[in-house]
């Protein structure tokens, strides 16, 4: 099998930057090494701009894609949660036309692979196709108690079917719990023997409502039970942040992704950081998906709080329902227009070898290291380390 030789101004590893160097990959995407122009000899594929491993989208919601304009914009986390319930249901071919649609952006903005969260198996059709990597994140949700048995038995119907078609590209699957205030003690206890080794998925603390319940047992949210007919008299508030509440649950897990976290403060790092000081504990990711945030709540993640306690950060998407696209040089962007000080190597960083540890595919992706297939994106236009203006283009 033939070698391609290819080159630009510059290189990001997955790590860093590099320049006047040469990346030799196989016909079909394999790493073979990175050598000096001066070394590689003729051939080599001269491009303007930067090379990059293709980008890792860790928290989408594929299933959602027909929902794209539905929802109005900043109408508060519990009016978005609502509506999703209530407007989600339409005709199956639709909804399968929209998850393919959503997918061909993924690919044409470099993204290779997703963490996409499942309430059903509508996506399952188009991920057989094997065109992305996927890691699965089932999701179980069930704030009443009595329902906690019923809900973890479709999950994990839900998680059979997933499993059974599991030998295409690469592909991870997990049951995870959707959010704090949608997961009873009883469903908690029925989904912790689930966690160990496996990558789990959580969103943390994406309005202010949610502390305030896990604080006071007030707010918004006991509103949203009201609406949604849920008794929710059973509920004593623990008197911390939820993140304090939960997260000890989560011990036996591989990795555990924290998804949006607008709200989250140096308490609740130090608590995990303390959590984390036993002797088995997880790696813990802080998933940014700041278009979302300014979407729904018009919050913007504590950002600068992550950076200053060296928190692990890594990008998503959400869905279309909460966002006008799938890419993530765009959230990228957004990032860098309200944190100036925050260089391209960084951002970088997060969207490729970051994502790839996370989603526990870095054998394979994130960075150009002999014997991966991360997939090779070209980024364009980008001046003095700003990506305002920057392009992607998809080359293998």
């Amino acid at each position: 099998m033939g070698l391609r030789k290819l080159t630009a101004d510059q290189i990001f590893t997955g790590e860093k930057f590099i320049e006047n160097q040469v990346l030799v990959i196989t016909e079909d995407g394999f790493i073979e090494t990175l050598i000096p122009v001066s070394d590689a000899g003729d051939g080599i594929e001269r491009m303007e701009g930067m090379l990059t491993p293709g980008f890792i989208n860790c928290h989408c919601h594929l299933e959602l894609s027909h929902m794209k304009g539905l929802i109005p914009e900043k109408t508060g986390l519990t009016d978005f949660v609502l509506n999703v319930v209530t407007q989600r249901y339409f005709d199956e071919e639709l909804i399968l036309n929209a998850i393919e649609t959503a997918e061909n952006e993924m690919l044409g903005n470099g993204i290779v692979a997703v963490g996409d969260i499942c309430n059903n198996t509508l996506t399952l059709q188009q991920k057989i196709k094997n065109r992305l990597a996927y890691y699965n994140f089932i999701e179980a949700s069930g704030w009443l108690p009595g329902i906690a048995e019923m809900r973890f038995e479709r999950s994990k119907q839900i998680y059979g079917t997933f499993i059974q078609h599991s030998t295409f590209n690469i592909q991870h699957n997990s049951i995870i719990p959707h959010a704090p205030y949608s997961v009873s003690a009883e469903l908690w206890k029925l989904l912790q023997p689930g966690f160990a080794g496996k990558v789990i998925s959580i969103h943390n603390q994406e309005t202010a409502a949610e502390d305030e319940l896990f604080f006071k047992g007030t707010g918004a949210f006991r509103d949203l039970y009201k609406k949604m007919n849920i008794d929710d008299s059973f509920f004593t508030p623990p008197g911390c942040s939820s993140v304090q509440c939960y997260y000890p649950n989560l011990s036996t897990a591989k990795n555990v992704l924290l998804v949006h976290n607008s709200f989250t403060t140096q308490s609740d790092i130090e608590f995990i950081r303390e959590r984390n000081k036993k002797a088995q504990s997880p790696g813990v990711f802080f998933c940014l998906c700041i278009k979302a945030n300014l979407y729904i709540e018009n919050a913007i993640p504590p950002i600068e709080l992550l950076l200053k306690n060296g928190c692990d950060i890594v990008l998503g998407t959400d869905s279309l329902a909460s966002n006008d696209s799938l890419d993530i040089l765009s959230e990228m962007k957004v990032i860098q227009s309200n944190f100036p000080q925050i260089g391209a190597a960084t951002l970088l960083k997060w969207a490729t070898l970051n994502g790839a540890v996370a989603l526990d595919m870095s054998d394979k992706l994130g960075s150009f290291v002999k014997g991966k297939k991360p997939g090779i994106n070209l980024v364009s236009n980008m001046q003095n380390d700003k990506l305002a203006k920057a392009a992607v283009k998809k080359v293998i």
